[in-house]
């Protein structure tokens, strides 16, 4: 039985901020000029797959952004020109670089399968916000690969903001991907981009795993053991996001893929954005509505790590119970619940993963739970301890400048 108390929710530490809870400002939330009628859950949880495999692209964005919901220009022009002085200036966190190729070349083997340059087709296994994503086989490692598949005459005519199209969003997504190197995100290997031709690829490890599921026979539903785990992943990986500057912008589970070795990996970063310093102001609303956090629903600036980790407590809740806490059945409706509601738990639920629950799902952004402090939750700590930071390529090069300067100095 669901516990429907405020004043027990407040009492365990729940926080509620702006009024939500006494008031319904309808009228202050995030203007929903294009969707404002009743529309299918696939679009408020994620969008639908469809079955094609040919390299056509039949789907939609994600978050196609209306000139409402966007960041002024400048902030769009100071995520491309900090990500273009990164890589100037060799702030890369990978020992290896992504290798980058201008020609394709598209043909059959000798079975008649369709082939990108040594890249074997086998099937479609799923769809980004632009493009879908198929599975490939080398055939000069027998290694399997996952290769998103674009068309750039379609990104550049899918208008996401005023100065934006699709194509930049895509472009954004290779340069953050280009920078990045951890065991809890997906690797970007090659990217094929020919001059002469209207396919773009990105090629990605392949993740072949699935999520667990538990006896309560709700999907989603994996158990506390099972989700501590995941949530170590997750936690590690958006971590390391957030000290190299990027904002994820939609974590969700369909993001958060989990290798045979029950590993989780962070995927997809097509509405991820990047900040300067410690500024992680942003405007542009994030990717899937349920998953959207309650300042965010109010068309006002937000803090994306603050966003961040309110989409990873929707998570969390979603690998617990099965279900989403803040559902409707619409858009203006899904964000009024998430910006009015008050979280609902089960009356047993654990006090630790109750406590950590709700301060992931803290709607005022500044007392909402950070990452750090989920890193050190007890329910997280569990028997394995608090997350280890994890040292990365960028951090151990400067360790060792920092080494060898010392060194130096002294000698």
């Amino acid at each position: 039985m669901f516990s429907k108390s405020c004043s027990l929710i407040r009492a365990m530490g729940c926080c509620s901020c702006f009024g939500f809870t006494r008031r319904k400002p309808k009228q202050s939330l995030r203007p929903i000029s294009r969707l404002n009628y009743r529309i299918s859950r696939e679009f408020l949880l994620d969008e639908e797959i469809d079955d094609d495999d040919d390299n056509s692209y039949n789907g939609e964005a994600t978050n196609p952004g209306d000139g409402d919901d966007v960041e002024p220009q400048s902030r769009t022009k100071c995520s491309e020109e900090i990500l273009r002085l990164r890589e100037q200036n060799g702030l890369i966190c990978r020992q290896f670089p992504v290798k980058e190729t201008n020609k394709l070349v598209r043909s059959e083997d000798e079975n008649g399968t369709k082939m990108i340059n040594e890249y074997v087709h086998e099937r479609k296994i799923g769809a980004g916000s632009y493009g879908k994503v198929v599975l490939y086989r080398s055939s000069l490692d027998g290694k399997h690969y996952a290769i998103k598949a674009f068309h750039k005459s379609h990104l550049l005519k899918l208008r996401v903001a005023p100065s934006e199209t699709a194509m930049t969003d895509v472009l954004r997504e290779v340069l953050i991907m280009k920078m990045l190197d951890h065991p809890n995100i997906v690797n970007l290997i090659e990217v094929i981009d020919d001059p002469s031709s209207d396919h773009f690829y990105m090629v990605l490890e392949y993740v072949e795993g699935k999520w667990d599921s538990d006896e309560s026979g709700q999907p989603g539903a994996i158990g506390e053991s099972t989700a501590r785990k995941y949530l170590r992943d997750i936690v590690s990986g958006l971590m390391y996001l957030h000290a190299h500057n990027v904002v994820h912008g939609d974590i969700k589970p369909d993001n958060l893929l989990v290798t045979r070795t029950e590993t989780v990996k962070i995927g997809d970063f097509s509405v991820s954005q990047v900040f300067e310093d410690d500024n992680d102001e942003l405007r542009r609303s994030p990717g899937t509505p349920v998953f959207t956090a309650p300042e965010c629903c109010l068309g006002l600036t937000y803090r994306g790590r603050a966003a961040d980790t309110w989409a990873v407590g929707i998570t969390l809740y979603y690998m617990i119970l099965g279900q989403y806490p803040f559902l409707g059945e619409t858009l203006q409706d899904t964000y009024d619940k998430i910006v009015n509601n008050s979280l609902i738990l089960p009356d047993d639920m654990n006090p630790l993963l109750r406590n950590l629950l709700e301060g992931l799902l803290c709607k005022d952004p500044t007392q909402r739970m950070t990452l750090n402090d989920v890193a050190q939750h007890t329910w997280v700590v569990g028997e394995d301890g608090p997350i280890p930071q994890y040292l990365c390529w960028c951090k151990r090069n400067s360790l060792q400048k920092d080494n060898s300067t010392q060194y130096s100095s002294s000698n």
